[in-house]
């Protein structure tokens, strides 16, 4: 059997061994055409079955209503912080954001430059450690925007604001699928593929169709929503194996028990570790308010930064991968995205406890 150590890195993520394996089968002759589905031409019918299902897939997995639609586009979902204001924001009216650590900041900078900001709340007076409440949004405002969860500092919305009538844009790159919600709440949801759906190179947007006809005429025709919706996301060349190994990855959590039996999983992985965190008697320290903690991203302190080193490696040795924190908030991170195996949680608290017991 394959050497496969755990992928803690926050993106790109692990994906199931399955999803893998499969792929790795088919490179050289997908469902026999002869060819790789590197090589196939995103005009055939083989791939065509690819990207209808996989948007299929969406919809039903995730409950996506009949009017929105789904697009799979590249550029991240970084070109989403501009392409949204872009599209949607309204002629003499802003847009509200939640600012909640650093893809928020990202996403602000961007809308700045088509029309007025006006950010109602913010977790910085505090290191992003806490997700705001108690918000009050302009309901003249075009769109409401915030980030569901942030890799950086391990905080996560527990429940989605209610912005009434204006409809609430989310950039879901690191959980989308990660729990069940409702669609319909939603004028448009955002995601890259690599934390927790796919591969890095394609970005999942699910737009509301009412909002495209919002789109200015004189905008670029690729910075255009309805571009994409009008050809079935394939105006120009997609990234076809990203949506192709995304496509099994959404059959991989439809035969897991949907989002449903996901989150179940996540839930059970977010409290395994977040013990391992609270019972540690202090060695380790948690980075988010309990009430903000993410089931995607722990993000957690050791006493020393050379204990954090220490850790890092010594966990690299035992074949946890991608533990050291992001660069601007150090520490520790274990990013448990839905393809993180139960046992895979199970052997980091282990290792994270007989760390404690001989560096105490």
């Amino acid at each position: 059997m394959v050497y496969r150590a755990f992928n803690f890195y926050a993106g790109p993520a692990t994906l199931p061994t399955e999803v893998l394996e499969t792929a790795q089968a088919e490179l050289l002759n997908y469902k026999g055409t002869g060819i790789s589905i590197l090589e196939i031409s995103h005009r055939s019918k083989e791939y065509d079955a690819v990207i209808n299902d996989a948007t299929s897939l969406v919809h039903e997995v995730f409950g996506v209503p009949e009017e929105y639609k789904v697009l799979w586009l590249q550029g991240g979902a970084s070109t989403q912080f501009y392409m949204v204001p872009a599209n949607i924001l309204l002629p003499g009216k802003g847009a509200d954001f939640v600012n909640t650590g650093v893809w928020a900041k990202k996403a602000i900078k961007e809308a700045k430059l088509y029309g007025d900001v006006n950010v109602v709340a913010s977790s910085e007076d505090r290191n992003f450690c806490y997700i705001p409440k108690d918000l009050k949004f302009n309901q003249d405002a075009s769109y409401v925007h915030i980030a569901s969860n942030n890799t950086i500092f391990g905080t996560q919305w527990q429940t989605y604001p209610d912005t009434g009538e204006v409809p609430l844009v989310c950039d879901m790159s690191s959980d989308i699928m990660s729990r069940e919600l409702d669609v319909k709440k939603f004028g448009m949801i955002f995601a890259g593929a690599q934390k927790n759906m796919g591969p890095a190179g394609v970005t999942l947007v699910i737009v509301r169709e009412d909002l495209m006809e919002r789109t200015p005429e004189d905008l670029p025709t690729m910075m255009k929503y309805k571009t994409h919706a009008d050809k079935n996301s394939m105006f120009n060349t997609p990234s076809c194996f990203a949506i192709y190994i995304s496509k099994m990855v959404l059959e991989w959590l439809k035969s897991n028990g949907g989002v449903a039996g996901i989150e179940a999983r996540n839930r059970e992985k977010g409290a395994m570790i977040y013990d391992a965190i609270d019972n540690s008697n202090g060695f380790y320290k948690g980075h988010a308010d309990p009430d903000s903690r993410s089931l995607m991203n722990v993000t957690f302190r050791l006493p020393t930064e050379e204990l954090e080193a220490q850790c890092v490696q010594d966990g690299l040795a035992r074949g946890l991968v991608g533990l050291k924190g992001h660069r601007s908030v150090g520490g520790m991170r274990a990013s448990i995205y839905n393809a993180m195996t139960v046992q895979g949680v199970k052997t980091l608290c282990e290792f994270l406890k007989e760390f404690q017991e001989s560096h105490q």
